[in-house]
Parts: C-alpha cells; structure tokens; sequence
C-alpha cells in the first residue's frame, strides 16, 4: 500500500476533510505530482498511526518516504523545492497580512465550517454519511457504508460545539458573522481573482479549508454560497482544481486591497482577543509546567464574542503558534516596522501584537513544543 518505494508525493487525506482540500489544491497549483491515498481506517492503522503517533490528516509522504503532517508544514516544505510562484509575498505587509489570513481560515473559520455541516443535518446528513462511510471502508457496499459513517459523524457532530464554544444563543451569531464575511469576500473576488492580487497566497490555502471541504461541498452551505456568493464560489473552484488559475503576481507597491480591510477587521475584531487570551494562559501554563516541553491540545477555557454574543470555547496553543508566524514577521522588520504599525491600525490589530506570549512554540515531530 505505501510500503513499496515513492515516485511521486502521496497525499493522505479525504475530500471531506478540511486541511486536506487545502494541501491538494497547493499541489494542484504548484503542478506538483502526486497521488492520493484515501485515509481509510486500513491505512490509519497501517500508515498514519505508526508514522504520526496520532489520528490527523493529512498527511504528505514524500518520493524519499519522509512523512510530513501538518498543512502549514507541509506547504513550507514543499516551497523550499518548488519555489516558482511561491504563495508567499516577498513585501513585508502583504505577507504578514497572508500569514495572519492563513491563522484565520485555519483556526477560526473552522467553527463556522462545522456549525454549517452538522447544524443542518436535514440537509447535510445523507451526503455526510456516506462521505464518511466511503472513506472509513471503501471496499463495503453503499448500504454499508451509511452505516459505517454513522460512526464517526455522531462523533464529530457531537464533539465540536463545546470545543467552540458553540452554544444555542452563538448560533445565530456564526450565521450572521460568516454570511457579512460571505458578502466581504463576494465583493473582493469580484474584483480580483485572490486575496492579494492575481497570485494566490498563503492566506488563500487558509481559506481554502473551511471554504472547500464544508462550506462548497456539504449541500446546505454550497446552496447558501451559489445564491449569495457565486465570485467566491469561483474562487473556491480557482484555487482547488485549478480552473482559470493565474499565475500572475501579488499587487505592485505591497498594496493591501481595500476590500480586504473589513476582512481581516473582522479577524481583529472575533479572532485576536482569543489569540491574545491564548498568549497569557500559555505563559501562566509554563510557569507552572515549567518541567514540560510538550503541550496539550486544550490547556482550559476562556470567553469570546461575535456578534455581540458570548459563551466558553477550549483554549489551543496551536492557534498561537500559528500566530506566532506573523508576530515573527513583526517582530524581525526593522525599516519596515512602521509600514507595520500603519497596516496594523489600519485593521484594528496593534493590541495583540503588543501584548505577546513571552512562550515561543514549535512544532516538531508532529508535536507542539516549548521551544
């Protein structure tokens, strides 16, 4: 199965999940070869579990049988060996600006790509289930397979609302936020074809996530999305088959789009006290596990808002090592540090920049660490 010598990268994963569909469409891109493998609970038990430690996909093996997890990951390993049309800007704002869209499809808007496929499970459960069941166990027949998704979706509906904080009084506040973020982005992709121009980003493959795998494909949302945001469903397909891709370049004179401005607001405005909240908890967590490195998935709880709304969600480090990447860019500018700043008000962003976790994270054979 993935014993025998590579030839080409293996891409581990499934059309159903989230990171995957950010991963292939890079490759797709990139006009990387590769092939792909279905994570079924076979190649789990085979593949990931032994190569990982852990049950997450997807999962990259490269032509020399190196495994890669992690998206972000993967994709920094990929652009040292493919750097042409790098989906990361050279000018210090745009890419501090794709890196901090990147921390926000991956971390954040996966809440409201979950509340749309399990909350409307009228709509969505048939197609869930037998997406999980094909995936789990391909070889059995449809019949068979509903029932085997059963499994994992009953798992997965029911885990993902306290680890978001998704309560009866959020709901109508993730369908207000992401609809105003619908409308945002429908006006940006009608005037350009990525986020930063007529390149895709970082940022874009952030995105690409929670707009592919749930928001696209799960019947509920794509119906939403084909009514009120045809652009950004073009977009979508852009990025993740390649249609009418562009190999352009990001915008000239590292111009931030304006229609971008109300995006990453909104970003500032849900995401950052979360991240900023994170970067305390994380340093009170090491002064009293001062003898550990490796950190847990959830290190507590703490309020959020949207909308005016509010309820409890996990605390995660990984979404602070994800920020970390943009504060480094921050942090390491040195004439450019005042276009920063600028760019920063500009979005409403300058408190969580200034108030930064003193605990520098890592991610390393496939786990978080104090680094």
């Amino acid at each position: 199965m993935t014993n025998q010598p590579l030839h080409r990268f293996q891409l581990i994963g499934t059309e159903s999940s989230l990171f995957t569909g950010k991963v292939r469409g890079y490759l797709r891109y990139k006009k990387i070869p590769f092939t792909e493998q279905i994570s079924s609970l076979q190649v789990y038990r085979k593949v990931i579990v032994p190569r990982t430690g852990k049950q997450m996909i997807p999962v990259l093996l490269t032509p020399d049988d190196e495994c890669i997890q992690d998206t972000t990951c993967i994709i920094d390993h990929l652009e040292k060996d493919y750097p042409e049309h790098s989906v990361y800007p050279e000018t210090p704002k745009q890419r501090l600006a794709s890196i901090l869209l990147e921390c926000y499809g991956d971390e954040w808007l996966v809440m409201p790509a979950m509340h749309y496929r399990w909350q409307f499970k009228r709509y969505n459960l048939p197609f869930i289930l037998k997406e999980f069941g094909q995936t789990a166990m391909p070889q059995l027949p449809g019949p068979l397979q509903y029932v085997i998704g059963s499994i994992p979706a009953f798992a997965f509906g029911g885990r993902y609302k306290p680890y978001f904080g998704v309560t009866k009084n959020m709901e109508s506040a993730i369908e207000s936020s992401y609809e105003s973020l619908l409308a945002d982005l429908e006006t940006h992709f009608s005037q350009y074809p990525y986020l930063l121009g007529n390149r895709p980003s970082i940022g874009d493959y952030g995105f690409l996530g929670p707009f592919y795998a749930h928001l696209y494909r799960d019947p509920y949302p794509k119906k939403l999305m084909q009514q009120k945001a045809p652009n950004v469903l073009k977009w979508v397909e852009r990025m993740q088959f390649s249609t009418d891709a562009r190999y352009g370049d990001f915008l000239d004179n590292d111009e931030i789009p304006e229609t971008l401005l109300p995006i990453l607001q909104r970003m500032t405005r849900e995401q950052f006290p979360v991240l900023e909240d994170t970067g305390i908890r994380l340093d009170k967590w090491t002064l009293t596990h001062p003898e550990k490195r490796q950190i847990k998935r959830i290190i507590g709880s703490h309020t959020f808002s949207i909308e005016g709304e509010s309820s409890t969600r996990a605390v995660t480090p990984f979404s602070y090592w994800m920020f970390q990447r943009a504060l480094k860019i921050y942090n390491d500018a040195t004439t450019e540090k005042n276009n920063l700043d600028g760019f920063l008000k500009d979005i409403q962003g300058e408190s969580a920049f200034l108030n930064q976790s003193k605990t520098v994270l890592e991610y390393t054979k496939y786990r978080l660490n104090v680094a």
